[in-house]
């Protein structure tokens, strides 16, 4: 094999290559519970199971989910928090070679119509306070079985509640009944090939029509494998009786799913499981651990740990291990806080097409501030040119990442159209536009349909972003391109400001002024008292865009 010139940056730890086992992404936990059988798998809010109560109850599921006809190659949505239902029906669903649709919970009943339809799946997970949605989307649809829990059933002190107590429709059953009801913890037998669908995870995709990419068990298994070789540095050392990770992530997106939860299994880890994302929660969950010893996360939400009063009096520095950033680019001056406290941090680039994973920045060895790093093992990466994307770019210039390897889909679920324009001889092409330096480094410089052209210029606002998050009063900025007459396209800035600071728009372009060659600095600046963030903290440019459009043309709307 051919020697890749990034393979001298890697850590001690990390091979160069690695031999995937041919199994189902489920043996891990298998391996997990056989080894460790009285280990807590999960933490939720206080509430343990241990390895082999997980198992029992996943067996449990799974052979009643048999009984009812699931079987090989049927969907089914997992319509979920993170908490340890989400866990049980994700295990028990690749148990039977079922493949798991993941569903955001905060759907709307139109987003949960249109992936059901889509992937005709006939069976569905789902809980109490999202009821109202799911009764809408599935009637006159293929689904035959909704299985139903309340997401406190599992939490010590609260009860478990009854399909009574839920007011279920006629048919559905209620998850701890579903369990209770059956006693067979047999595994089932079920023949594996690694090229079978394991996940299918919805993705936005450039029309604004979401996408099925279709994940494979050869994919997670990877997947899994190169995130626990590529952090061993730190976490190897640990003993598996203290291992845990912190899975603020959720388990519907595939960051969450790989990065926590399989993790987790691999690494016989428990997992502290936070189905929601609230501040003054979070930061109490975090005091009650002596050690959160792998925390993978998102910028919004490292900025809003590290920015807030409590932080000081936890000593973060102490309590928290590996810290795993990841789905956006990180704001320089926030790397260099958390470098500056003295925490084990990387940072790491991946899509739901590559199952979360492909670039990232070495643990112990050499990183660069800004950078989404080198590439995991047997995961090759090119730049190509952005107009044509055929040839590759010199060092220096910007070129959209293509990658291929084992972490690369199967394809979107039968949508070939959209398949052949990100599948081409094997390679998928990201839409992300990146630089390389001497070392080969990867820089994003933005997303290839978000780059602004003004007066000629081509402007990438990522840039202009990182200036923004320099100036001491803004705590979020984001900008894009909007129309002008004279320019064709003008920068607009959307800042969030700080707690207790007042800024103008004046003040903020000043400040750009001073940083940006002029073409660069925003003409207009909006405060906002937030931006729109996807499921994992991203800020939404598309939802901004859109706003715009519509304030335009306010008869129009349309796609982003």
């Amino acid at each position: 094999m051919e020697t890749r010139p990034w393979h001298r940056h890697y850590d001690y730890s990390v091979p160069t290559t690695i031999r995937y086992p041919r199994i189902a992404a489920q043996e891990f936990f298998r391996l997990s519970a056989g080894n460790f059988p009285d280990r807590p798998a999960t933490n939720f809010y206080g509430t343990e199971l241990t390895f082999w109560q997980l198992r029992d109850q996943m067996l449990r599921m799974a052979n009643a989910l048999g009984a009812m006809g699931v079987g090989k190659g049927d969907r089914v949505g997992i319509h979920l928090p993170t908490c340890p239902q989400s866990v049980i029906a994700y295990l028990a669903t690749l148990s039977l070679g079922a493949v798991v649709v993941n569903l955001n919970p905060l759907a709307s009943v139109n987003e949960l119509r249109f992936i059901i339809e889509t992937t005709g799946l006939q069976t569905l997970f789902s809980f109490d306070m999202m009821l109202a949605n799911v009764r809408a989307a599935v009637s006159e649809t293929a689904v035959r079985r909704v299985i139903v829990t309340r997401v406190t059933d599992y939490i010590a002190g609260f009860g478990v509640s009854a399909a009574k107590d839920l007011e279920l429709e006629e048919g559905w059953r209620h998850f701890s009944e579903v369990i209770a009801g059956n006693a067979e913890t047999r595994l089932p037998r079920v023949p594996f090939a690694p090229a079978d669908p394991a996940l299918i995870q919805f993705t936005g995709g450039t029309t604004g029509v979401p996408k099925g990419a279709v994940l494979t068990h050869a994919n997670v298994v990877a997947a899994t494998l190169q995130a626990s070789l590529w952090g061993s540095a730190t976490t190897g050392t640990i003993p598996i009786e203290k291992r845990n990770v912190l899975s603020v992530l959720p388990y519907f997106h595939v960051y969450g799913s790989i990065v926590c939860m399989n993790w987790a299994f691999f690494n016989c880890a428990t997992q502290i499981l936070v189905p929601r994302f609230e501040i003054e929660e979070l930061l109490g969950i975090i005091a009650s651990f002596e050690k959160i010893f792998f925390f993978p996360t998102v910028p919004t939400l490292i900025a809003a740990v590290i920015n807030h009063p409590q932080a000081a009096s936890l000593n973060l520095d102490r309590r928290l291990g590996l810290l795993n950033s990841g789905a956006a680019p990180m704001p320089v001056e926030l790397i260099e806080r958390v470098q500056g406290m003295g925490i084990f941090f990387s940072e790491g680039y991946g899509l739901s097409e590559s199952t979360s994973l492909g670039i990232s920045n070495p643990v112990l060895g050499m990183k660069k501030a800004g950078s989404i790093g080198i590439p995991f093992p047997d995961n090759d990466v090119r730049l190509v040119d952005v107009e044509t994307g055929t040839h590759e770019v010199k060092p220096g210039e910007p070129g959209e990442i293509v990658m291929q390897g084992p972490l690369v889909m199967q394809g979107y679920w039968n949508n070939p159209a959209e398949t052949a324009g990100q599948l081409r001889d094997g390679w998928l092409y990201t839409g992300d536009v990146a630089q390389a330096d001497e070392d080969g480094y990867l820089f994003i410089v933005d997303r290839k349909k978000d780059m602004i052209i003004a007066g000629g210029f081509n402007i990438y606002p990522r840039e202009i972003d990182e200036v923004l998050y320099q100036h001491p009063k803004i705590s979020e900025a984001v900008c894009l391109g909007i129309p002008d007459e004279y320019r064709g396209e003008t920068v607009k800035a959307f800042v969030v400001l700080k707690p207790g600071e007042t800024a103008t728009d004046q003040e903020i372009i000043d400040f750009c002024k001073a940083k940006l060659t002029r073409y660069k600095v925003p003409t207009i600046v909006e405060f906002r008292q937030g931006l729109p963030k996807s499921v994992v903290g991203k800020i939404l440019r598309k939802i901004l865009r859109q706003e715009e459009r519509e304030r335009l043309n306010p008869n129009k709307g349309g796609n982003p």
